[in-house]
């Protein structure tokens, strides 16, 4: 078993669990039509008692799922507007797919946020609206307060990527500083039926964190911001706007996002209908077909990406040594989402990190590859979805005149494995439920 073969194998893997959650079978698993009943898991309703059905939504899934809608609704579809990555779009007949930007947020998500909303305060009560949310929602769907400016809650974003924060972490903050967040657009579009259909890309699917929960009672408070900021130091860091903002809200002269029991939530139907343990689920079978001895870590991991790095080597040697957690040939494979404290001034993401911190750690080992990717094929803000690495990697940096420590400590994970030829790349996958990590073992 040649580390080509594991290479290879690991690819293969990779994209087993990428097409596990393909927003459209996603969508279609939960959502069926029957003559003139829409069953959406199990609930079902009679199309006949709607005037009107609206499609709106935010996330780099949206095409592909508002696609899935426009087959089992069709003509039935009064009009719809959908926030998605560029280059994450498909062409549909009644849907408008808007193309803004992300992880920092721009005024192309702004202007299509505002016509989401003005669709939604349009819905009247015979009316059906259907929310399609998933992964990168939050930055593609910014409509800050009026006392915010698009510029200071990008700054904002910024400095929240940077400090190492985690998802539930930077959409608490981000719900507060929003119109749309939160539970929202729920209020905007009561009193007309809404149904939200959700690829989750968050650790426990938590609804209120899913592109912050704009559908849902928000759990989070002013209170909950400022501790976050303060911990993380960057309390005094955000504009003076954004601050005052918040100190508003501390104090009870803004209100607060809604919460459970508001009659905005009365006639919603949020669903879930892919996560990320399908991802790891499907590349755990195609490694067992592969033959690969076979086990699933987590779907759960979290932290800092070169500490959980660390880990993963870790388990990669013991497996060499002892034959545990599984005998060789071996897949340790897991699921989650990571995170990167910046100190560095150079280019790359979690999951490209995450295979220079781990190729440090497998100096030599002629039997080990590891790969990190992220399923919605870009990897912070690079145009790769992640790297893959082995005990080789580290020794042919060096022949061409790169120290892998150094590329680390500057975050500069992107060049790294581009001068390598070692960068996994997708294209847009027009998915997102996290990440996927295989370490695999040969004979």
């Amino acid at each position: 078993m040649t580390i080509l073969k594991l290479r290879q194998d690991a690819v293969t893997i990779f994209k087993a669990g990428l097409k596990a959650v393909d927003p459209k079978v996603s969508v279609k698993s939960y959502v069926k039509r029957e003559n003139k009943t829409l069953i959406v898991d199990k609930r079902k309703y009679d199309l006949d008692q709607f005037d009107k059905i609206y499609v709106v939504g935010g996330g780099k899934a949206g095409a592909s799922m508002a696609a899935a809608i426009e087959e089992i609704l069709g003509d039935h579809i009064t009009e719809g507007f959908v926030n998605v990555k560029y280059g994450y779009t498909a062409r549909l007949e009644k849907i408008k797919i808007h193309e803004a930007d992300h992880p920092v947020p721009d005024d192309a998500g702004r202007k299509g946020a505002e016509e989401i909303v003005r669709l939604a305060k349009s819905a009247e009560e015979r009316d059906l609206l259907i929310c399609l949310i998933s992964g990168g929602g939050s930055a593609l769907l910014p409509l800050p307060v009026q006392s915010i400016s698009l510029s200071e809650k990008q700054e904002v974003t910024k400095e929240l990527l940077a400090c190492g924060a985690n998802i539930n972490e930077i959409n608490a903050v981000r719900k507060h500083m929003s119109r749309f967040k939160g539970g929202q657009l729920a209020r905007f579009s009561y009193p007309a039926t809404l149904i939200t259909l959700i690829l989750s890309d968050v650790i426990g699917n938590y609804l209120d964190v899913i592109a912050s929960g704009p559908t849902v009672p928000d759990s989070s408070s002013f209170g909950d911001v400022e501790e976050i900021l303060k911990r993380y130091k960057i309390w005094n860091e955000i504009p003076d706007t954004v601050r005052n903002h918040f100190e508003k809200g501390i104090k009870g002269n803004i209100s607060e996002t809604p919460k459970a029991g508001e009659n905005s939530f009365s006639k919603t139907q949020n669903v879930i209908v892919g996560s990320n343990i399908q991802a790891v689920m499907a590349g755990a079978e195609k490694a067992r077909e592969l033959g690969y001895q076979t086990m699933v870590l987590s779907s759960f991991v979290e932290g800092e990406t070169k500490d959980v790095a660390r880990v993963h080597s870790a388990v990669a040697k013991e497996i060499l040594q002892s034959g545990n957690p599984v005998s060789v040939p071996a897949c340790v494979i897991s699921g989650g989402a990571t995170t990167v404290t910046i100190h560095g001034n150079g280019k790359g993401g979690r999951n490209q990190e995450f295979c220079l911190a781990a190729s440090l750690d497998i100096p030599g080992l002629d039997s080990v590859v590891i790969l990190s990717g992220g399923t919605d094929g870009t990897d912070g803000p690079t145009d790769a979805a992640g790297a893959i690495c082995d005990g080789e990697t580290v020794e042919r940096a060096i022949d061409k005149g790169m120290n892998a420590q150094t590329y680390l400590r500057d975050n500069n994970s992107y060049v790294f494995f581009k001068n390598l030829n070692d960068l996994l790349i997708t294209g847009p996958t027009n998915t997102n439920v996290m990440d996927l990590r295989l370490v695999l073992v040969g004979n």
